[in-house]
Order: structure tokens, then C-alpha cells, then sequence
């Protein structure tokens, strides 16, 4: 399976990077393909990592202005002109779709693939790794705009939250038939 990850690219403490290891180790065990923004700095390079050493692949789909921070070895490097095309890529490549910690890319990213689910433009499963409820507000206000009619499909439809990346993983691999 191509997983999809959107992340952040900053350096983060061991709250963060330890459940984001522990995921790609998981995603390369189970002979998966990451799908990222294929920088090496970070998060990001955690996770490349991970999935390189747990012997999956990656794929990776840097922009033109962050293509000097792309990773070298990367099986399949893709550079795109601007952050839009990138995530276009990105989604096209992606059998499933995970989000972990990250800023305001990782928001535009997540907030893009809800909505192209919301319309029914894609089916992909879309999981929100909510690593040390850092997605608690996220959740909070989607089910408020669930409660108070402003999505049209139920947010389970939508999006699956998980704790954990054992939880993440499972429920990709259950919703694609592979597990």
C-alpha cells in the first residue's frame, strides 16, 4: 500500500518522534510505501527513517523551493513547481492518507483531504494520528461541525482518529483489505 503521510518538517522532542518512528517502523515492516513531502530534515527524515530501515520504500514529492532539502536515496523522488501541485501528487500516489503533528502545511494538508472526502472525490481511509492529544481541538471542533450541520457525511466517514500507530496501521490495512 502507497501510505500518504503529512507531517511536519520541524525537529520535534521524543513526545513526537518516538510514536512517528515507531509508526514508520510498522509502515516498512509491512512491506508498505511511504508517500511524503520528501524532505530529510525533521519529522519528515524520522519517519523516511523508519520506513528505509524497516526495509519499505519511499517515494517522495518535494516542491522547487525545499528540493535542496530533498532526501538522497530516496526509490522515486518527484519535484513539484508549487505546494499545490506537490499535494495533488501526493494524494494521486496515496492508497491511504495518514496525518501526524505538524503546522499549518500539515493543517492545509489534512483540512484538503477531508474536503476532497467530504464531496466524495476520493475514498482513500484518512487516519489522524492524535499523538499526545494533539489533535484533541481538531477533533473537538470537526465533531461541532458535525453536530451543528456543516458536514454532510458523518465524521466517521470522514476520518478515523487514532491513539496510537499500532491503531493507525491496523485500521489502513483493515479498511484496504490487506490486513
Amino acid at each position: 500500500m502507497n501510505i500518504c503521510v503529512f507531517l511536519s518538517a520541524a525537529d520535534l522532542d521524543d513526545r513526537y518522534t518516538r510514536p512517528a518512528r515507531e509508526f514508520a517502523e510498522l509502515l516498512g515492516k509491512g512491506g508498505h510505501t511511504l508517500v511524503w513531502g520528501g524532505s530529510d530534515v525533521g519529522l519528515m527524515k524520522v519517519v523516511a527513517d523508519g520506513v528505509q530501515e524497516a526495509g519499505g520504500r519511499l517515494l517522495g514529492v518535494s516542491v522547487d523551493f525545499l528540493a535542496v532539502k530533498a532526501r538522497p536515496g530516496a526509490d522515486e523522488m518527484v519535484i513539484a513547481r508549487d505546494l499545490g501541485e506537490r499535494k495533488r501528487l501526493m494524494l494521486e500516489k496515496a492508497d491511504a492518507v495518514v496525518i501526524m503533528v505538524g503546522g499549518t502545511g500539515t493543517l492545509d494538508e489534512a483540512t484538503d483531504i477531508l474536503e476532497l472526502k467530504k464531496h466524495g472525490r476520493t475514498d482513500v481511509p484518512v487516519v489522524l494520528l492524535n499523538t499526545e492529544g494533539f489533535y484533541d481541538g481538531l477533533k473537538e471542533q470537526f465533531r461541532r461541525m458535525e453536530t451543528e450541520g456543516f458536514l454532510p457525511r458523518p465524521l466517521t466517514d470522514l476520518v478515523f482518529f487514532a491513539q496510537e500507530p499500532v491503531g493507525a496501521l491496523a485500521y489502513l490495512e483493515e479498511s484496504r483489505g490487506t490486513a
